[in-house]
């Protein structure tokens, strides 16, 4: 009887656990709510960006007639959305997640742009 009274926690100390754990736990689903919807966020909007900033950049710069290009590249940009989607949900993180859309994002319209000022 001795060892299951020494080694077995007091009523108040496991009320105590349970409460932190309680918190904890609602801490942590908290950020991975936030951390989902921030995923959502990148996909949607981050995506819809890099889909049509390609799709334009390819318009412009396929070297085919004007209207098989455009074809072409909006044909293409379905692809460039799925992709986008997947990657932010296949990213460790959710900045990274953020970085892998909006980087792709400026260096095309900073293609395009330069080009538009250059042309």
């Amino acid at each position: 009887m001795e060892a299951q009274s020494l080694c077995a926690p007091m009523p108040e100390t496991r009320q105590k656990l349970v409460k932190k754990g309680a918190a904890r736990a609602s801490e942590s689903s908290i950020r991975w709510r936030l951390a989902v919807a921030s995923r959502v966020i990148a996909a949607l909007i981050g995506g819809y960006l890099l889909t049509a900033l390609s799709s334009i950049c390819l318009a412009q710069f396929l070297p085919l007639a004007r209207a098989e290009a455009v074809v072409l590249s909006m044909t293409l940009s379905f692809l460039v959305y799925l992709l986008a989607v997947l990657w932010c949900f296949a990213c460790r993180t959710a900045w990274r997640a953020w970085l892998g859309v909006l980087l792709p994002s400026a260096v095309l319209g900073g293609g395009y742009a330069s080009a538009r000022w250059l042309l």
